[in-house]
């Protein structure tokens, strides 16, 4: 099964990491976030990968031309690169990764529609997005997927709270207080699993898949929900960059399940 992963936005959000390089490539723990996703589903047999490149999207060619002489060890005859030898298989040689340009402003539903011709006709495909970590089973989601039979299949996640709540009573003391308490909503965290004919809801290249297409899901009672009370956490600002590079940092990073 292919492996579809979206890495073409700005991380606008992220501007201190981003200001020159794509947000994928922005590291944790000495890896790119893209690198420790892939890894995440190659742990479960999924290797088989399309990127859907966009801002600065040659960087991302760039690293896998040059992977493994970047992440390993190596000796050559500096007038005979054909002399390279790599030292120290990490488990990353098997990957196929195809780097697919899909614009650079093109919407999310618009890059998916433009890497149709990569997937493999009539089988489910995996899609989700390069900022985002979790310890989420893969496989369990697929064979969630299988077990409905509808079109479409988002994992979710319990959203925290961006503040503390505050209990108290009559007199205004306060007897209870919770700071980011986990929420009684869910909030989808991507790890889609769908089937190959979602993308004929797809228009153009001004689609955004998380509105049109899936509303039309949704609504057509195509779309079902994985719910994952696991660990999920999409880098968006800088103190979570800075959040999930102390926890690697610390040996605690729950999304290593490799």
């Amino acid at each position: 099964m292919k492996t579809v992963i979206l890495c073409g936005g700005q991380g606008t959000r992220l501007r201190e990491e981003t200001e020159y390089r794509p947000k994928p490539l922005v590291e944790v723990g000495e890896r790119p976030i893209l690198w420790h996703i892939m890894k995440n589903y190659a742990h479960f047999g999924f290797d088989d990968f399309v990127l859907c490149l966009g801002y600065r999207g040659a960087m991302i060619k760039d690293y896998f031309l040059n992977f493994r002489a970047q992440t390993h060890d190596f000796s050559l005859r500096l007038g005979d690169h054909d002399s390279l030898d790599i030292y120290d298989d990490k488990g990353e040689d098997d990957f196929a990764v195809t780097c697919a340009d899909t614009g650079l402003d093109t919407m999310t539903g618009g890059r998916l529609k433009r890497i149709k011709r990569y997937l493999n006709p009539g089988e489910p495909f995996f899609l989700t997005y390069g900022d985002g970590l979790s310890d989420v089973n893969i496989q369990k989601t697929l064979d969630f997927h299988r077990s409905h039979g509808k079109a479409a299949t988002v994992t979710i996640v319990r959203a925290p709270s961006r503040f503390g709540t505050v209990s108290w009573n009559e007199t205004g003391q306060v007897t209870r207080f919770v700071e980011k308490p986990m929420q009684d909503s869910w909030v989808s965290a991507g790890f889609f699993v769908l089937e190959p004919h979602v993308l004929d809801l797809i228009e153009g290249d001004d689609t955004t898949w998380e509105r049109e297409p899936l509303e039309t899901l949704a609504s057509q009672g195509e779309l079902m929900a994985y719910r994952h009370d696991g660990m999920f956490l999409a880098i968006d600002t800088y103190r979570e960059y800075l959040l999930l590079n102390e926890a690697w940092k610390r040996g605690d990073a729950p999304w290593k399940v490799w």
